[in-house]
């Protein structure tokens, strides 16, 4: 796994050079924000130790697999850790299919079921350390999306797209349009992208790709590229 830092706060955890965690310092310790695939847990433990603090809480931006993969074995080594989801996905993850009054039938990738139950539930507003909680529907729909504003920092997860170019989820771009043909609602990811624009981040930090610096121009020419 490799890992590099950007900025006084941020660590990206990545493995086969396409799929991103992050760490979070805090005067605490670290949150980590996402758990890889299955398999990640010894990999994330070691840069944790590397980075010379604990893991203090664990954030899922979604729950897809290669974003909570890890979740059960993470849980098994850090049992008293705290686990915070939203509140929609968590209803997902525990394996509840009923969508809520308004929201188009479920699609796209399998939401993974895991052992582990959430410790708190997370909704839009809500502070997780220094991170704020932001919705961010439509890759699924329960996304969420963490701005540190200490260095305006946005861990979007997989509402934008760095790899092979920088991209708004939602509409399909060429060489790896994955994360859009397997959202669930992709009109409503575009209008997410859209919404985290509008954070006017300074970092852009997210599941697939490159960690992005000053990243309004390029993300504002892929909405307007992806007619969002």
């Amino acid at each position: 796994m490799k890992t590099s830092t950007h900025g006084a706060h941020l660590t990206a955890l990545t493995r086969f050079g396409a799929v991103n965690a992050f760490l979070v310092r805090e005067d605490d310790g670290l949150t980590l924000v996402d758990t890889l695939m299955s398999g990640s847990a010894k990999a994330i433990l070691a840069a944790a130790s590397a980075a010379g603090a604990p893991i203090v809480r664990i954030v899922l931006t979604h729950g897809h697999a290669d974003h909570a993969g890890s979740l059960d074995d993470l849980h098994a080594a850090l049992a008293d850790v705290p686990v915070l989801v939203s509140a929609r996905e968590a209803k997902l993850m525990d394996g509840d299919p009923v969508m809520e009054p308004g929201e188009p039938p479920l699609s796209g990738a399998r939401i993974l079921r895991t052992k582990t139950r959430p410790t708190a539930l997370l909704v839009p507003g809500d502070r997780v350390g220094s991170l704020e909680v932001h919705a961010a529907p439509g890759h699924t729909p329960g996304q969420i999306a963490l701005l540190d504003p200490r260095e305006r920092t946005l861990i979007a997860g997989d509402s934008w797209v760095t790899l092979g170019g920088v991209q708004a989820v939602g509409k399909p771009k060429w060489p790896f349009p994955f994360p859009s043909l397997v959202s669930w609602h992709r009109p409503t990811a575009l209008a997410t992208a859209r919404t985290l624009r509008g954070l006017e981040p300074a970092r852009l930090a997210v599941g697939h790709g490159r960690v992005l610096e000053q990243p309004t121009g390029e993300m504002e020419r892929a909405l307007a590229s992806a007619g969002a």
